[in-house]
């Protein structure tokens, strides 16, 4: 049984990755940590990192930005394994990420999604057929209202992910309205929706002539990337250090 740390489990999701971990045979949450102690758990829960003594296999991480300084510290410190679910981190927190990565197993993906990894595999065998063969690529993204970034990071990682298969010639053109000019060639357009309570959808069309291949992925609920930190954490415990991402977990 693998035992993990819940950091931030009094939130939302560290609450639906509670309550998925309590149905799994697999992995057991034997504390977690969090400032606030509203919620009554079934493990101990501990306002602060340097608290929290127990012994665990790795640590599943969906809190704030914030809180992920400390959280590497102290990682490294209990030579902890940790799954990094938090979004918004500057390049200087990723920087210190990867560079804890030296000294302890580090997972961290743009998206935790196991449908979404997948995706961006299958993405890279299309490209390498399809924009060769004359093929435009455009990425729709859709969320909810709340959201405040745009393109969404999951667009930019699929972008990424076309490019890096491409040999990384093609730009990305977010903004259609500011010129009046034709694409060009090597350009992936990402355009971002946002309305409603939209969990997430991301679709990527290949339009060719006479002919048009999509790929779309959609999520109905945040059980998703629940789903998908638990199973980031079951790949992690007990691997080496070095810097994972999910790509590692679906194999």
């Amino acid at each position: 049984m693998i035992k993990a740390i819940m950091h931030g489990c009094n939130g939302h999701m560290g609450q639906v990755i509670t309550g998925l971990a309590a149905a799994d045979d697999e992995i057991e949450i034997v504390a977690g940590i969090d400032l606030s102690d509203h919620i009554q758990n079934t493990y101990p829960v501990f306002t602060s990192l340097d608290a929290c003594e127990a012994e665990a296999d790795v640590i599943i991480d969906f809190c704030s930005a914030a809180a992920v300084d400390g959280l590497i510290d102290y990682s490294v410190k209990r030579q902890i394994p940790v799954v990094i679910c938090t979004t918004g981190l500057s390049e200087e927190q990723m920087e210190r990420i990867r560079e804890a990565s030296k000294s302890v197993a580090v997972l961290k993906s743009a998206n935790m999604s196991l449908g979404v990894n997948m995706l961006f595999k299958l993405l890279k065998e299309a490209a390498r057929t399809l924009a060769p063969a004359g093929f435009d690529i455009e990425i729709v993204e859709r969320h909810h209202n709340q959201k405040v970034d745009a393109p969404s990071g999951t667009a930019l990682a699929m972008a990424d992910s076309i490019n890096e298969a491409l040999d990384n010639v093609y730009t990305y053109k977010f903004d259609r309205s500011k010129e009046r000019a034709k694409r060009t060639k090597h350009e992936i357009g990402i355009s971002a929706v946002r309305g409603g309570n939209i969990v997430g959808e991301h679709e990527v069309i290949f339009a060719g002539t006479d002919e048009v291949v999509e790929f779309k992925h959609t999520a109905y609920s945040k059980a998703v990337f629940a789903k998908g930190a638990i199973e980031a954490a079951k790949f992690l415990a007990g691997k080496p250090a070095g810097f994972y991402d999910m790509s590692d977990v679906i194999g």
